[in-house]
């Protein structure tokens, strides 16, 4: 695989990218999503984390299985931007 590759859509991060970071020793997924925004757009993880996991996997000489996959906090209700600036307006008044 090219390394110019995108490995996470929702984020652009690059395969690049996630083997430099696996080579300065973040070696979770919980850690590269923490630098990368990895994991945390829309698909939450479900196209970049195996992917990386992969990545990882290789890196360390380990099974897949080993590795621990992130951490899901998936959010509760979406939020619309309007309801935001509506609140943050009326502390001006």
């Amino acid at each position: 695989m090219d390394e110019d590759t995108i490995i996470c859509r929702c984020s652009d991060v690059t395969l690049k990218e996630v083997r430099e970071l696996i080579k300065e020793g973040y070696v979770t997924f919980d850690e590269i999503k923490r630098i990368t925004r990895a994991g945390m757009g829309p698909c939450q993880g479900k196209t970049c984390g195996h992917l990386i996991m992969r990545e990882i996997a290789n890196a360390a000489g380990k099974d897949i299985r080993d590795i621990k996959f992130q951490t899901s906090r998936p959010p509760v209700i979406g939020v619309k931007l309007g309801l935001i600036a509506k609140e943050g307006g009326r502390n001006e008044e």
